[in-house]
């Protein structure tokens, strides 16, 4: 496929690989963007903000609308492309593109949204005649810099809200996984996008990213990935807006109220979907007296069951990890936990890009599989003598993302909502869930500002105040 950027399809020489993490096969190239590419990009994208600005919000609506329905007609299409190139089973590329699909489709709502409101000027002791109002209006050139792990949703989630609030956007998507970025460009331009309200550079982020995210130009920047990138692109952005949505090590309680076989079954969707590779994956479970041994004897028969292999079998439900390099990683880091006294209860055998879903008991917090962003499908399960030390021990992490438990008291249940530190409190489910309508972000070292169609237009658009004097 070729980038997109001054309102046309761009080659370059150079070319990036697209790979099947699977099997290793080719799926399609990219150009490799240049310094020269990204500077013409930047100067096409800034025109480009003028056009989105003057087209009004139901113009921008009618244009999401038309995408969205796009999205929805070509759902298998786009969950093949996203299945090979990223390694996600296709059942669940599938669920991703729907999600997709809402997510823009609610961002084409928000920009009917837009407005201000009128300010009581008359209650200040200066005000008395005054009448003073509220505007929204777009910041301007919004930079979009996408992960591999779902390569169109969290790219819809940076689009859609940017070009709702009449941004144009710059889209830098993963270099693992940019196919999907592009093909959704080509549905928005499909649906009547102007040219110049939308880019797609692809190449390596160390040339295309991060000269976006610093040209002073760029007023918003939307990043999701690992947090030691995201605090280096904090230090290159300047005076300009950003949002954060960065690591996990997100911790699961279980108190021995709670009903072992629905933790265990939630466990499986929330710990291991994607092979582990999202953010909010469950990756610390912390049992609570003989939680502690229900939830191992219920989830280990569960997991050893899982199937793995090539993620465009229907049978596989478990797919590779998106680089063998991640793979072994993830399997250094469970080897190292059982040299250290954790005991692997199932699975943590790789084979290329494929590691064995595992459980690993006994987990210690210095260990890395616990205090750290794993990014696998492993869970580790630690025991904790009472809710209190389950709180403090999941609070002790510089991440705060998300965070669950499992129980039957609501005083119990209260007590974690208000005491962990994580931006996703969720209460008898996994950690991993998330409604693509609902504020999303982290706390801590897990990022900063809000995803969510209606709470990410608040973040791309700035707010002028109007005072009429009589």
């Amino acid at each position: 496929m070729k980038m997109f950027f001054a309102g046309e399809w761009r080659d370059s020489a150079k070319k990036i690989e697209v790979k099947n993490p699977f099997d290793g096969s080719v799926v399609d190239t990219v150009p490799s963007a240049s310094a020269e590419d990204v500077a013409t990009a930047l100067t096409g994208i800034v025109a480009g903000a003028k056009t989105m600005a003057a087209l009004s919000g139901y113009q921008r609506f009618e244009i999401l609308s038309r995408a969205a329905k796009l999205i929805g007609e070509r759902i298998d299409d786009l969950a093949r492309t996203l299945s090979r190139e990223e390694g996600k089973t296709l059942a669940e590329a599938k669920v991703e593109v729907q999600r997709a699909r809402e997510t823009i489709e609610l961002s084409g709502e928000e920009a009917k949204r837009l407005g201000g409101e009128v300010l009581p000027l008359d209650g200040a002791s200066i005000g008395a005649g005054k009448l003073g109002f509220t505007l929204r209006v777009p910041c301007g050139v919004v930079a979009a810099v996408t992960p591999f792990n779902f390569p169109i949703n969290l790219v819809a989630h940076k689009v859609g809200p940017a070009l709702a609030a009449g941004n144009s956007c710059i889209i830098k998507p993963a270099g693992d996984t940019p196919l999907s970025a592009l093909k959704l460009v080509e549905i928005l331009l499909e649906a009547g996008l102007p040219r110049d309200g939308i880019a797609c550079v692809t190449g390596p982020g160390s040339v295309v990213g991060e000269a976006i995210v610093r040209d002073p130009r760029v007023r918003k920047v939307s990043f999701t990935g690992s947090r030691d990138v995201g605090e280096h692109l904090c230090s290159v952005a300047g005076i300009k807006r950003v949002t954060m949505e960065l690591g996990s090590n997100a911790a699961l309680i279980v108190l021995p109220d709670a009903d072992p076989e629905k933790v265990a079954a939630t466990v499986v969707g929330t710990g291991y979907g994607n092979a582990g590779q999202t953010c909010i994956s469950t990756q610390r479970i912390l049992g609570v007296g003989k939680a502690y041994d229900d939830v191992l004897a219920a989830l280990v028969p569960k997991v050893k069951a899982l199937r793995t292999g090539d993620q465009l079998d229907p049978q596989t439900q478990v797919g590779p990890m998106v680089r063998e390099a991640d793979a072994v990683r993830v399997e250094q880091w469970i080897q190292e936990a059982a040299a250290g006294g954790a005991k692997v209860l199932a699975g943590g055998k790789r084979r290329g890009a494929i590691v064995e879903p595992a459980v690993v008991a006994d987990v210690k917090a210095s260990m890395k599989i616990s205090c750290d962003e794993l990014f696998g499908p492993a869970v580790g399960v630690s025991r904790v003598e009472s809710i209190d030390e389950a709180i403090a021990v999941a609070n002790a992490t510089r991440y705060g993302l998300s965070a669950a438990i499992f129980t039957q008291n609501i005083d119990h249940a209260m007590k974690f909502a208000r005491q962990v530190d994580a931006g996703n409190i969720h209460i008898n489910w996994g950690t991993q869930w998330r409604a693509d309508l609902m504020p999303y972000g982290g706390l801590k070292d897990s990022g900063f500002g809000k995803e969510g169609p209606k709470y990410a237009v608040q973040e791309m658009t700035e707010l002028k105040t109007i005072v009429i004097h009589g």
